[in-house]
């Protein structure tokens, strides 16, 4: 009879050209796993990427730029037949360098796979929920979901929608324990990718299958003492310290590069660090950068000096081996990279870090 009750029921929807009621599961829930967030249960559930009891520590704009959850994740397995997700936004896209959907996306990756991206719109204003559905009418299997959370602005996850019969899971363990620790400027942080999962932490992540914190502050990864003690909060299975262009000479770089380092390895003593000198400009096709080779050469020489003294696990990166004069089409604005770009700089870090840490390169 129950049988019978269920197929009237589905008959009836599909004769009056109705979808199905999806069954919604807020982020907080013990069915998802949020990465990429450390402090997120510490903060109640916020997608914050600063610790919120040390809110008042931070300059004004290093707290507000933490409040783009760049680098969270929301991960799970379900054989769900559908995936939609209800969202709020304080305000439009507006950007002038970056796409909308770099800005503001929730990419969709299926067993790896980009599938889609539910984006702001126009009319983005606190208290306004928009609900975007990724796919209806699928199969029943398995999938392995992760929906990378946006780049540059804020936002509230309200509830991940799916299909009323669906099974929810962990997803599969990613290669190492400890995440990946990213710390740096604009680029770091993501500017200026097309979408979320085209930061080259994010396809860094699925080429290594490995987890990853940003901890990137546009125009604002300075190497203060007060992140440097919140970078060393966590716990790593390598720390990537990629800022030296928000300084604004090599005098105050010299000030931050070599303590910054130091409060990491006062806590961590046997976590790699790799740290990585300023990729090319498009600027310097022209004429030569005193302060960016000055900022080059000054992240060598704490690093060897560093490394002479006994730091068995610090190594450096040259930017330029990421993106050099050779790749001045990975650049958006001469500055910050593409896609292309980005993907050039994940796999020049998948190379290193592969062998850093044992791990075998996905893809």
């Amino acid at each position: 009879m129950i049988a019978r009750l269920v197929a009237c029921s589905v008959l009836v929807t599909a004769l009056l050209g109705e979808e199905p009621a999806l069954r919604w599961i807020q982020p907080s829930s013990e069915q998802l796993e949020v990465d990429g967030l450390p402090w997120f249960r510490e903060n109640g559930g916020e997608l914050i990427r600063l610790p919120a009891k040390l809110k008042d520590t931070y300059r004004k704009p290093v707290w507000e730029l933490a409040q783009s959850p760049s680098g969270g994740r929301i991960h799970f397995r379900t054989n769900s037949t559908a995936l939609a997700i209800r969202l709020e936004y304080p305000e439009p896209p507006g950007m002038k360098n970056m796409h909308a959907f770099g800005q503001t996306g929730v990419d969709l990756y299926a067993d790896g796979v980009y599938r889609g991206t539910a984006i702001d719109d126009r009319d983005a204003k606190p208290g306004a929920m928009q609900e975007h559905t990724y796919y209806r009418d699928q199969p029943r299997t398995d999938r392995e979901i992760t929906l990378y959370l946006p780049l540059y602005i804020p936002v509230k996850v309200i509830a991940i929608g799916l299909d009323a019969e669906a099974r929810v899971e962990r997803a599969r363990p990613y290669a190492l324990k400890l995440p990946l620790v990213f710390y740096g400027t604009s680029i770091t942080q993501g500017g200026c990718a097309s979408r979320s999962g085209m930061s080259y932490q994010a396809i860094l992540g699925r080429m290594l299958n490995a987890d990853f914190v940003n901890l990137g502050f546009s125009g604002n990864g300075l190497g203060e003492p007060e992140l440097a003690r919140t970078v060393a909060e966590v716990d790593a299975s390598c720390f990537v310290l990629d800022f030296a262009q928000n300084n604004p000479t090599v005098e105050s770089l010299a000030q931050a590069y070599g303590p910054f380092i130091q409060t990491i390895r006062s806590k961590h003593q046997e976590t790699p660090i790799l740290v990585i000198t300023p990729i090319y400009s498009a600027r310097e096709a022209w004429s030569r950068d005193a302060r960016l080779e000055g900022m080059r050469e000054l992240i060598r020489k704490v690093a060897a000096e560093r490394i002479a003294a006994g730091d068995r696990h610090l190594e450096i990166l040259e930017g330029t081996d990421l993106i050099g004069p050779s790749r001045g089409d990975g650049l958006v604005d001469g500055t910050h990279p593409n896609d292309l770009g980005f993907h050039w700089m994940a796999e020049g870090l998948a190379s290193r870090l592969s062998k850093v840490l044992g791990l075998r390169l996905e893809r």
